[in-house]
């Protein structure tokens, strides 16, 4: 397809432009007052951002039969992961210093920490497992590893919505970003369904043509 070339270059330009831009703004000093905070959240956005985007890759294939939305699903998935590193390695490096006398304690009272590493434990382990070896030794069990991706993003948003102290349940405090985020986990998670799945390949096929007799 004459456009494969043309979305594949927005996607990795897209991908990669929140990173550049953290970059560039702490070169310039123009994180805010608290510039750890300021680049702690900016690049869990981008993490959840991107890793909702690689999940609505396979819905837009069901939908459009268009295969080169398949084709990103796997660079889009690495991004993720990659922004999460990043997540985590400001947290670990420039926030505590690998201060383990610190950190534990915050992980045995924060659970919102304890989230946001057991969705990062499931993104490195579909990373580890992202190349086309693995999916060959792995065979039949690739596919339900890589399942897992909706828990990684199920526990995404928790960790978003404890952070930022809003409850999900009762519908209370700071839960827009995080009440959005898994109003479109849910939608691509039902997508997936095979009734459904069916059904919108059905949709795009051409309605068989019939034949008048004389």
């Amino acid at each position: 397809m004459k456009t494969w070339p043309y979305l594949r270059a927005a996607a990795h330009v897209g991908a990669l432009l929140p990173l550049l831009l953290l970059i560039f703004d702490a070169l310039r000093d123009n994180l805010t007052a608290n510039p750890i905070q300021a680049a702690t959240q900016r690049s869990g956005t981008a993490a959840l951002v991107l890793l909702l985007i690689s999940l609505a890759c396979t819905p837009l294939y069901t939908i459009t039969g268009y295969a080169g939305f398949s084709r990103l699903r796997r660079p889009l998935g690495l991004y993720a992961f990659l922004y999460a590193l990043v997540h985590l390695s400001i947290f670990l490096v420039l926030d505590y210093a690998f201060a383990w006398d610190l950190i534990l304690p915050e992980l045995a009272q924060k659970r919102y920490l304890i989230a946001g590493l057991a969705a990062f434990a499931i993104l490195l382990a579909l990373a580890a497992t992202s190349f086309t070896v693995t999916m060959k030794v792995l065979g039949k069990n690739w596919k339900r590893l890589h399942r897992l991706v909706y828990a990684a993003g199920g526990l995404v948003v928790l960790h978003v919505a404890w952070a930022e102290k809003g409850n999900l349940s009762t519908l209370s405090g700071d839960i827009l970003k995080p009440a959005l985020a898994l109003a479109v986990l849910l939608v691509l998670l039902g997508l997936r369904l095979p009734p459904i799945r069916r059904r919108l390949t059905a949709l795009r096929r051409p309605p068989p043509r019939r034949v008048i007799r004389t």
